[in-house]
């Protein structure tokens, strides 16, 4: 008995170090790379792509381990789905794989055998699984993550073994299909345009189709392309949540300071939001406002105003943001400092609005809102020629002055200087076109 369970244990040994080799040889574990990302999740409705849902995710390479940690949720219930794949950091082996929702539960042990249990929610049903696997195989999971270490050129293709338990499959074991590789570009929001290799996969047991587009010197997948057996398309398109241009860090003190300014304090910041017209607009007047003529127009009740601690991180936003609107961008917070700002309500038809528990400091106040704007421009209708004895001495121009109205936006904003703590600072947020 001794000699058949040493021979047992030599045999899954040779296996396993074979398995090892066999992905080894597919897979370039200097190019796994780290990070949290977020993919908003599209889906085709109606010929239109809505909107249904995130999908966060984390990688992480540490102690010779390739980890992956997501959470899908949904923007129309309080479905919450998280996953988690953790694969030897050198041959890609699987580790421990776990699946939890409303619906399911699933946790997986890989080694000699596969070993765990599934627990379907629904029927209260829970099936255990102890299955030998034989071949070299990676977690069907884990794979979309590791596309960027294979070495990937024009016309690549691959057969990759996968491992997927599912109650209704004869079988976890299934083969997925690069079927097609090519070039392509990906352009994206904040960081321009990216040379990527688009991927195209067929996984065989759902008949799933999938293009990843995944960067080719980072191996960061910024797009899937999804069509499933039935037809249905759907999409995910990196968010680039961990862009960060700025050169000023935004520390956790940096964080707790900012959120005493907006929360501990006794002064307060009372403000009227409007827009002022300018009827000169168009003139030689035009940068003249007439303001016992051109009347206020106040942002309605319940427009937005917004709050901040003017440091410098926040002083680095505002000049990023103003340059990247020029080219129709905008440059996001990060999470922790968005944490920081204050938002009121225009609470009456006059644009009043207020802040309260504030600390000495500087603050930024600024909104947004839509108003008419009416203005005046002399507007060329024809030419006389002058003539003296037949000869033409020149021409005068005939115009007209009239009266036009269009829909504008006003974006005012403030800096505020609160000097000690109880001062109550009356303010006009105001705009003039």
């Amino acid at each position: 008995m001794k000699k058949i369970s040493s021979l047992t244990t030599i045999l899954g040994l040779s296996l396993m170090a074979s398995a090892q080799v066999s992905n080894q040889q597919q897979f370039d574990a200097k190019r796994a790379k780290q990070g949290q990302f977020e993919m908003a999740c599209f889906i085709l409705n109606g010929g239109k792509f809505t909107e249904f849902g995130t999908f966060n995710m984390e990688v992480n390479t540490d102690n010779n381990r390739f980890s992956i940690f997501t959470v899908f949720t949904t923007n129309y219930s309080d479905e919450v789905v998280t996953d988690t794949s953790i694969s030897d950091g050198q041959s890609f082996l699987p580790i421990y794989r776990s699946s939890y929702s409303k619906k399911r539960e699933l946790k997986l042990k890989f080694g000699n055998e596969v070993t765990g249990y599934h627990l379907d929610k629904q029927t209260g049903k829970r099936t255990a699984i102890k299955e030998s696997v034989k071949d070299a195989y990676i977690d069907n999971y884990a794979y979309p993550y590791l596309l960027g270490t294979l070495p990937l050129t024009t016309g690549f293709k691959k057969q990759l073994a996968v491992y997927e338990y599912k109650p209704e499959n004869k079988s976890s074991l299934k083969r997925v299909m690069v079927e097609e590789t090519k070039n392509n570009i990906f352009d994206t929001k904040n960081t321009g345009q990216h040379k990527v290799w688009a991927v195209s996969i067929f996984e065989e047991l759902t008949g799933d189709r999938y293009i990843y587009h995944v960067d080719k010197e980072t191996g960061r997948i910024w797009k899937v392309e999804i069509t499933d057996s039935k037809g249905n398309k759907m999409l995910m398109i990196d968010k680039e949540t961990d862009y960060n241009p700025f050169t000023t860090a935004f520390t956790k003190q940096d964080k707790e300071n900012a959120l005493n300014m907006i929360k501990n304090g006794n002064s307060v910041i009372i403000g009227e939001a409007f827009a002022r017209d300018n009827q000169n607009a168009g003139t030689p007047l035009g940068n003249i406002a007439v303001f016992n003529i051109n009347k206020k127009q106040h942002a309605a009740a319940g427009t937005q105003v917004v709050l901040i601690p003017y440091t410098d991180f926040y002083k680095e936003w505002v000049k990023l943001n103003k340059a990247a609107r020029k080219k129709g961008k905008g440059i996001p917070l990060p999470n922790d400092a968005a944490d920081c700002i204050k938002v009121a309500t225009v609470y009456d038809d006059k644009g009043h609005f207020e802040f309260t528990n504030l600390m000495p400091g500087e603050y930024l106040v600024f909104t947004e809102f839509g108003y008419t704007h009416t203005f005046s421009r002399s507007e060329v209708v024809g030419y006389t020629d002058h003539y003296v004895n037949g000869l033409f001495q020149g021409s005068t121009t005939n115009s007209v002055s009239r009266g036009y109205a269009s829909n504008a936006t006003a974006a005012p904003q403030k800096v505020v200087t609160i000097k000690k703590d109880g001062d109550k600072e009356e303010i006009k947020l105001k705009k003039t076109l």
